[in-house]
């Protein structure tokens, strides 16, 4: 048994060629149409119950932690307040991390139970374990020790976990994660640099004639990019991971994120003026160049794709302060929720599948077609406001009310108010442009 204490298993019994922009704005719209229709509350699966200690004088909780646990110690004042407002409620704390007589204690009842001891704390009443410690845990701790002590049948404790090959047990009790995942996965993808860097080389690489070559360029450039962005967000999460749930840690993620918000939503009143987190214009030449070498009619496909896979790996680099706010937020929300390997790979393929939607449109477009679409610089500067905002938004969220995105209509509250803010934004800005007589921005 190892020394994490994230899993919470919880058991109870630029160059266009084709059509004209306004493509590009059905696309985003109705990509952001379909996106609000998955936000609908996720329901759980059932399982088995026991009444446990029901009709009971006193009740028996048991908790194993570590000392150095971090979810044990978010846990531990809870048990207090339960006690006092339980008295007959006897709790009983037992170190595992430091004592292989407690280890091996905890992991008969483990095997007894038929569940896997994986992380810190074990809380276990009766019939009933939990593994790990959050705020949905807790109410279902309180509803076994209300219904022992009041005799009555609690019935049925939702099942939040299934058993995946390779994986294990991977939670499913968070559906506020699952829908953050899904707002956030969707605003990062439409994100200007990297829809940008994608419709310039389709553009390009369009020239040659040849669909195999445009599928072959766009395929290799799609899969290099997201394996390069899912290995900086593994990156991250582990990262965030090791030092703990660190309240410290939460508040400065927040603020860096919530400074590169700022940015972004500056970019839409001041298009490069001032600070920017969007690819240098004076890199953008050398771009250029090597997409067109990419392009050349006389390189063969191995030099093709060897090029591209060298263009994507530049260009990942090259953008990440560009991408990187959302992702930063995304995966300190795991860490803090205390998520996980096994839950945390299924979220990051959830996020990366809602993130690669708006590219992969794009690419089987020009595909399709032989057309590129161009980003042009009012769509970009309205999707640096939408994940201006959405990150300014999470970020305030994350600092000053952080049990806010532990419940589904929570976390649907907090982005449906960013996509409001984002609207009175832009509304009121054509608004004023207009009055001014000058060209609104999107």
């Amino acid at each position: 048994m190892g020394r994490t204490d994230g899993d919470r298993t919880a058991r109870g019994p630029g160059v266009a060629i084709g059509r004209p922009a306004s493509l590009l704005s059905a696309l985003l719209g109705g990509l952001l149409g379909g996106l609000l229709l998955l936000l609908a509350p996720l329901a759980a699966s059932t399982a088995r119950a026991s009444d446990g200690d029901a009709g009971r004088d006193t009740v028996r909780l048991t908790m194993f932690s570590g000392i150095e646990c971090t979810h044990c110690a978010d846990e531990r004042p809870f048990l207090v307040g339960l006690r006092a407002r339980y008295p007959g409620l006897v709790v009983e704390e037992v170190e595992v991390w430091h004592d292989a007589q407690n280890r091996e204690r905890l992991q008969e009842l483990a095997d007894a139970k038929g569940f896997r001891a994986s992380s810190t704390p074990v809380t276990v009443i009766g019939d009933y374990h939990w593994v790990g410690f959050d705020t949905a845990i807790a109410r279902q701790i309180e509803e076994v020790v209300a219904a022992a002590f009041a005799g009555e049948e609690l019935g049925v404790l939702a099942r939040t976990s299934i058993e995946v090959p390779l994986l294990g047990e991977v939670d499913l009790a968070d559906s506020s994660l699952v829908v953050s995942a899904l707002v956030i996965g969707f605003v990062d993808g439409v994100n200007p640099c990297s829809l940008w860097v994608l419709s310039v080389l389709l553009a390009i690489v369009l020239h040659s004639g040849s669909r195999g070559r445009v599928l072959a360029v766009g395929t290799t450039f799609l899969i290099v990019t997201t394996a390069m962005y899912g290995l900086y967000m593994t990156g991250m999460y582990s990262a965030l991971d090791y030092v703990g749930n660190l309240s410290w840690i939460r508040l400065g993620v927040s603020a860096v994120a919530f400074v590169f918000g700022i940015i972004h939503m500056k970019d839409f009143f001041w298009f490069k003026e001032g600070p920017s987190l969007s690819i240098d214009d004076a890199r953008k030449p050398g771009l250029y160049k090597r997409m067109r070498d990419i392009a050349a009619a006389d390189r063969s496909v191995p030099g093709v794709l060897g090029g591209t896979v060298a263009l994507a790996v530049g260009v990942s680099l090259l953008e990440t302060p560009c991408t990187a706010g959302l992702p930063l937020l995304w995966t300190n929300m795991l860490a803090s929720h205390g998520v996980a390997l096994g839950t945390a790979l299924m979220l990051f393929g959830v996020y990366m599948a809602v993130f690669l939607l708006d590219e992969l449109v794009l690419f089987g477009a020009a595909v399709a077609t032989m057309r590129a679409t161009k980003v042009e610089e009012h769509h970009g500067r309205f999707l640096k406001l939408l994940s201006g905002t959405v990150m300014v938004t999470l970020a305030v969220a994350m600092m000053f009310m952080p049990a806010s995105l532990e419940s589904v209509t929570g976390t649907v509250s907090i982005f449906g108010f960013a996509l409001v803010l984002v609207a009175a934004i832009w509304s009121a800005h054509r608004l004023l442009t207009g009055l001014l007589g000058r060209r609104p921005s999107s």
